[in-house]
């Protein structure tokens, strides 16, 4: 059996002289054959639980001990953008529409590009559970195909009544094996899931052309599963603008994860000709010196891709701390101050 440093070397290459051939046939990018733009760099943080913790009475502080508003704070650490995810009708109303729309105006309104993340479902959206919203229970695949395309296109709506157009848009979150379930699961029928994506990536551009739609994917460093998930969008006819990443190794293991990821990153340029973005990082928040070690590390890999198409890197819930809702790879320490995790970004 050829080992695992083997394969990664031959993949590695295969990538690496598929960039090479894409590289000679290039013939300009529409300003004349000059170099092209080079797009700002996305450093971000996932903060949907933001309004909820504040409305729990959760503060947030400076490393002088200054209480900061929590998205004014990530600013200050060098942080550019803001991502946000969207459930259908949540209980208690967190992540609906109404929700969403308050924080991405306080988003805008600090100077900060934005990110819109479509579960597709009234609570999490994941490798492990992809469940219809209630109301859509019942529907067959058209039904959901209308359900989605008009969802999407209400919230982003409402986010462009606000004032607020995000830079990127996710359609499904997570979507190792497809989306509302059991309709669109991939590995029962690729067809239904691209049948479903394309409505979402339909309602995006139906709203702004030039938003980002994101088709994103767990396990950064899982080449394998990347390629039968964008193979089979594509075999079936899906369009989408960005690959996105979830990568969130543990503290023993992140370089070779990392390195996995690089590999995946660059083949995923080379095989599709698509921007690649991490959309979720994350480590357990009393790791924070190998945690930013890390982050350094995939920001510099994400920004070293071919023809600028690494777009940026964005750790989920930095802000959680004392265990919020049993989660503890945020990157505050228990005072509710940053750990030096986040220096990173700055």
């Amino acid at each position: 059996m050829i080992s695992y440093s083997a394969r990664q070397r031959v993949v590695t290459g295969i990538v690496f002289f598929s960039l090479f051939l894409l590289n000679c046939n290039k013939t300009g990018s529409g300003n004349g054959g000059t170099t092209p733009v080079v797009p700002v760099f996305a450093k971000g943080a996932d903060v949907g639980w933001l309004t909820q913790m504040e409305a729990a009475g959760i503060k947030f502080y400076s490393n002088s001990g200054t209480e900061t508003e929590c998205m004014q704070l990530l600013k200050n650490l060098g942080m550019n953008s803001i991502r946000l995810r969207v459930w259908v009708n949540p209980a208690g109303g967190w992540n609906g529409t109404n929700d969403v729309v308050a924080k991405a105006v306080r988003a805008k309104n600090l100077g900060l590009k934005l990110m819109i993340d479509f579960h597709y479902s009234d609570t999490w959206a994941d490798p492990g559970q992809q469940a219809k919203p209630a109301a859509w229970a019942a529907l067959d695949l058209t039904g959901l195909q209308t359900a989605v395309y008009d969802h999407t296109y209400s919230v982003l709506q409402a986010l462009k009544t606000a004032g607020v157009t995000p830079e990127w848009v996710q359609v499904g979150n997570e979507t190792n094996d497809g989306m509302l379930w059991p309709t669109g699961r991939a590995s029962v029928s690729m067809s239904n899931f691209a049948a479903l994506v394309k409505q979402g990536y339909n309602a995006v551009k139906a709203i702004d052309t030039k938003i980002k739609v994101i088709v994103h994917i767990s396990n950064g460093h899982d080449n394998n599963l990347f390629r039968w998930i964008f193979d089979g969008l594509k075999n079936n006819g899906v369009q989408w603008d960005v690959i996105g990443m979830s990568l969130y190794p543990e503290p023993l293991d992140w370089q070779i994860r990392n390195e996995q990821c690089l590999v995946n990153m660059n083949d995923m340029v080379a095989r599709y000709g698509k921007e690649v973005m991490i959309t979720e990082v994350g480590m357990s928040w009393d790791q924070a010196s190998t945690c930013k070690l890390f982050i350094t590390d995939i920001i510099t890999k994400t920004k070293s891709l071919a023809y600028n198409k690494g777009l940026g890197v964005f750790y989920w819930e930095p802000q959680c701390y004392n265990n919020w809702q049993g989660y503890s790879k945020g990157a505050f320490d228990n005072s509710g101050k940053p750990t030096v995790a986040l220096d990173a970004f700055n």
